[in-house]
């Protein structure tokens, strides 16, 4: 059984990304590119012997893998040329000096930097911003604006609070690509067709507040997961010219760059991604997003350990392998159950969703429940543990304080179009989603994910019992939560 939001209903998926290319000046490559003035000299790169090794600093959230993908060289060779390496090293500690064995990519991007990771994700640094009082705070059009957001009509505030919630983006990131899209924030005249595409992107189906942001939450969830996992290489331009991120370029800024580039031809893709573009909009508004930068992936991350959701000796089907922790965009990071039925459909369920580790409940609504693991109350810092299509019948109630066991409510199709009654789980640390795969495995109870050819498929495998995902409900893909004797 899979899970679609209700807002893709009869919309395509958003297109593939890339774009466009800028030559730099021959130098000496690689120096990690940091924050960035219009007066201080930005780093070169130039061609050097396919597997010279190059400096490389590593940033938070980085993983082997990743930087391999950017160096287009293999984990194998980075571990090679930096020996104090542990092969099982899950993120990178940010600061860490490598040494990088990198194949030269000609016609790279600009090595500026735009934003932190940190201020992209709905983490530490946006936990005391008050989206409502900011956007009423400036007198542009977008303050009095109001949309239908997942079926209820919200005002402006509302709309982008949402959005920021359920796709893990930093509020000031979306405010202020609506006011470099629009003038959104500071002018209360609109400009003609302003009001229907706010962020820029003129496109029918992306009609409205609502949809223009749902259009950008997607393309930057994708450029910022894309870049964190290594899957991301290059995207296009408006105009289709390709482009290729700096490989000492941070997931944030590449994020932002493969949002403009869905907004812009080459030629002012350029203007926009360099120090005198996006960025002095976001400047205007929040001031210097560097001096709110922190380090909010640490080294070594790894998941606490968590239960299988279920009542215990009860069967549940494994229904999704990783796949998109919301909407359609990166990373896949979510896995899906079903409770076993003769019968097909949205059928009631008398089967718990239970909490797989202690925690608060700092969320529970439009069949969304959030499992704060740390306990603060604030989503963006810790472990959280996100489930949706939760029925709203005996769902948990928001400022709960649970154990492993305790019941959280039913699975059910509430939320979104789906092929039968079920509950989507993704992870998320410090309000970055975590993939179900690579370096911080999603485990539950000795269960390890893996991911296969598309999103959906896959596997949980524990000891020599594999149980491959289906949309089905066969004896193959069942799994029974068996506690351990005494």
């Amino acid at each position: 059984m899979t899970c679609r939001p209700l807002w893709l209903a009869g919309l395509l998926l958003l297109a593939a990304c890339s774009s466009p290319s800028t030559v730099l000046p021959t130098s000496t490559p690689g120096v990690t590119a940091q924050p960035q003035t219009a007066v201080t000299p930005l780093p070169t790169r130039g061609p050097h012997p396919p597997g010279e090794l190059v400096p490389y600093q590593a940033q938070s959230g980085d993983t082997l893998s990743a930087v391999a993908a950017h160096f287009s060289t293999s984990v194998k060779a980075i571990l090679e040329a930096n020996p104090e390496l542990a092969p099982e090293t899950t993120t990178l500690a940010p600061g860490l000096a490598l040494q990088v064995p990198a194949y030269y990519l000609p016609l790279t991007g600009t090595p500026f930097q735009i934003l932190p990771d940190s201020e992209l994700v709905y983490g530490p640094s946006a936990e005391d911003f008050d989206i409502r009082q900011a956007l009423l705070g400036h007198p542009g059009f977008v303050s009095d604006a109001a949309d239908y957001a997942y079926r209820i009509n919200r005002p402006a505030w509302e709309v982008i609070e949402i959005v920021a919630l359920n796709y893990s983006l930093n509020p000031r990131l979306l405010m202020a690509l609506l006011e470099y899209g629009s003038s959104g924030l500071t002018d209360p005249f609109p400009k003609e067709r302003a009001e229907t595409y706010p962020i820029g992107h003129i496109e029918d189906r992306y009609r409205g507040l609502f949809r223009q942001l749902l259009w950008a939450a997607e393309r930057l969830n994708d450029g910022y997961y894309g870049w964190r996992t290594g899957s991301l290489r290059e995207f296009e331009t408006a105009d289709g010219k390709l482009y290729r991120p700096d490989s000492w370029q941070n997931a944030g800024t590449v994020a932002v760059q493969m949002l403009l580039a869905g907004l812009h031809d080459s030629e002012e893709f350029e203007r926009a991604v360099g120090p005198e573009g996006f960025l002095t909009t976001y400047e205007g508004l929040w001031g210097d997003p560097y001096e709110r930068a922190a380090d909010h992936i640490p080294a070594q991350l790894v998941q606490p350990t968590l239960d299988l959701p279920f009542v215990p000796d009860r069967i549940w089907d494994f229904t999704g392998g990783p796949h998109f922790s919301w909407g359609t965009s990166l990373p896949m990071g979510a896995l899906d159950f079903a409770p076993p039925a003769k019968l097909t459909g949205c059928l009631p369920s008398p089967e718990w969703v239970t909490a797989p580790a202690p925690g608060l409940i700092i969320r529970s609504e439009e069949a969304i429940v959030e499992l704060d693991l740390d306990g603060d109350g604030y989503g963006g810092t810790g472990w959280v543990l996100f489930f949706f299509h939760m029925g709203e019948e005996k769902r948990i109630v928001e400022g709960k304080r649970v154990q492993p066991g305790d019941l959280l409510g039913h699975p059910s199709c509430e939320g979104g179009r789906s092929t039968g009654t079920h509950f989507h789980l993704a992870r998320r640390y410090n309000g970055e989603w975590v993939p179900a795969i690579g370096p911080v495995p999603f485990v539950l109870d000795a269960w390890v994910a893996a991911g296969g050819g598309e999103p959906y498929e896959g596997t949980l495998t524990k000891g020599s019992k594999v149980v491959p995902a289906c949309t089905c409900s066969t004896r193959e893909n069942r799994i029974l939560y068996e506690l351990p004797e005494g």
